[in-house]
């Protein structure tokens, strides 16, 4: 049997893992559990110890609530992030295809990107390539379709002409417009020239130099009578335009295939909406003050 010494251990080992210092923090502190010290029939070290260890348990779970309440309001600021940040393990097979696409938009377009630079491959002839971009350009062409307009003296002649000036404001602004809406960048960071600045060709998406290269080499083919090498070159003319703004790093290869199709869009519309020779002449008219509203 046992000695009566075993039960003295035994209760100093209870009271031992009753202390203050072996329980929870999270759980409240029995008043009973402490030690005989602690009761108030001890001296008065004990209950000053036992009021300080209980006031830093106190403090130490109000820290753990605080950091919890913490973690709280932290967890939707993480499920709020935005979606371009956020990385989906089962995306569908259209999101896919478009991120395929995108990436080989601008992957195939930073390799034709040869004139972008002075220090590109293709660098020498940055010069070149400019200058038939800006056969291209929106200034250019409504400047010469109105000098044309001005010299004009056959009444068929002015309404092509009319009719193309139009078209080359409505082609203008509706590339403007769109360029806001989408802000869509170039393959290279170029930032617009003054003349680009002048035209409001600001963003890539559509390029508007496609644009108008496809709508006025419509408009020529329909309303001239050219011959059919002239009709090859000015089909190439616009082909070559829309491709030299690749090569200067301005566009991508998707906004000039929408350029051009933008640019075909704008000369159906003006096919629908064409004004008359007496139309036309009362512009005229108007545009060099001598219309008078009472003949």
């Amino acid at each position: 049997m046992p000695g009566p010494s075993v039960r003295p251990r035994a209760r100093e080992r209870n009271n031992v893992l009753n202390r203050p210092e072996f329980m929870s923090l999270n759980q409240p502190l029995r008043g009973g559990g402490g030690p005989p010290e602690s009761r108030g029939g001890g001296s008065a070290a004990g209950p000053r110890r036992s009021s300080s260890i209980r006031g830093q348990a106190s403090e130490e779970a109000g820290d753990g609530a605080s950091k919890t309440d913490a973690a709280k309001r932290a967890e939707p600021a993480q499920v709020r992030l935005p979606e371009e940040d956020c990385m989906q393990l089962n995306p569908s097979f259209k999101g896919i295809a478009k991120n395929s696409l995108l990436a080989i938009d601008i992957c195939l377009s930073k390799r034709m990107s040869v004139c972008a630079h002075t220090w590109s491959a293709w660098g020498g002839w940055r010069s070149m390539v400019n200058l038939l971009a800006l056969t291209g350009h929106g200034l250019t062409w409504i400047i010469g379709t109105v000098i044309c307009l001005t010299r004009s003296n056959t009444l068929a002649g002015q309404e092509v002409l009319v009719n193309l000036l139009l078209a080359l404001i409505l082609d203008v602004l509706t590339v403007a417009g769109v360029q806001r809406l989408v802000k869509r960048k170039g393959p290279w960071e170029i930032s617009p020239g003054l003349l680009d600045r002048v035209a409001m060709d600001i963003y890539a998406f559509p390029a508007a130099h496609a644009s108008r290269a496809a709508m006025v080499s419509k408009f020529l083919l329909s309303h001239l009578v050219l011959a059919v090498p002239l009709r090859i070159l000015l089909v190439l003319w616009a082909v070559l335009v829309g491709v030299s703004r690749v090569l200067l790093g301005r566009h991508h290869l998707t906004d000039v295939l929408c350029g051009f199709a933008l640019g075909l869009f704008h000369f159906g519309l003006m096919e629908t909406v064409w004004l008359s020779s007496n139309a036309c002449q009362t512009l005229i008219s108007i545009g060099t003050f001598s219309w008078s509203p009472f003949p």
